[in-house]
């Protein structure tokens, strides 16, 4: 059975660090010398309960978050990462870009639109709404009115209006779609 070792020395240099210290300044703080918080990043040397209790106070944390095995949150999203879906009645692929977005504050989608596609009717609803249209024409309808939105152009209304998407060339059109809060 393979355990594994968690890199004190590391996390320990890593704080120090990011609260701008030299291991001689960390030293200084809390009576060590500066050897032996090289010893401590190096591994090189265990600390004493009281010893990490004091080191992890001066650099602003606590044993509980310093020993936490906290997932670095994703902020790079390839597209291997995306869920997609095509609907052929409607004419529109839809790729969710931010996977779980549910648990954000906006949800960004590209859609595709077909020639003579169109998008799911979208009931009124808290929040707002922005598009960017990559490529092609889009026709935005807000509460019936219609809106011609081109390549380049971008869209932004209060969703409390039923509102949807329409494609009526004969070319595809792409628009980056931006919910607060999710909907899509």
């Amino acid at each position: 059975m393979q355990t594994s070792k968690m890199d004190i020395g590391s996390k320990l240099r890593e704080l120090r660090l990011e609260n701008g210290l030299t291991q001689e300044e960390l030293a200084n703080r809390l009576e060590l010398s500066k050897g032996y918080i090289s010893q401590l990043e190096h591994n090189l040397a265990s600390p004493s309960m009281n010893t990490l209790f004091s080191i992890l106070e001066v650099l602003g944390t606590d044993i509980s978050d310093f020993f936490s095995n906290q997932i670095e949150e994703q902020v790079v999203f390839k597209k291997s990462d995306f869920f997609e879906k095509e609907n052929a009645e409607l004419k529109h692929n839809v790729s969710w870009i931010v996977p779980n977005a549910l648990k954000y504050e906006m949800e960004p989608i590209l859609i595709e639109l077909l020639p003579n596609g169109k998008s799911f009717m979208d009931d009124p609803h808290a929040g707002e709404e922005f598009g960017y249209v990559l490529e092609g024409e889009v026709t935005l309808v807000v509460n019936k009115k219609k809106h011609i939105v081109k390549s380049g152009e971008t869209f932004y209304y209060t969703a409390n209006k039923e509102h949807y998407l329409m494609n009526h060339t004969n070319k595809k059109a792409k628009v980056l779609w931006i919910s607060t809060p999710p909907m899509f």
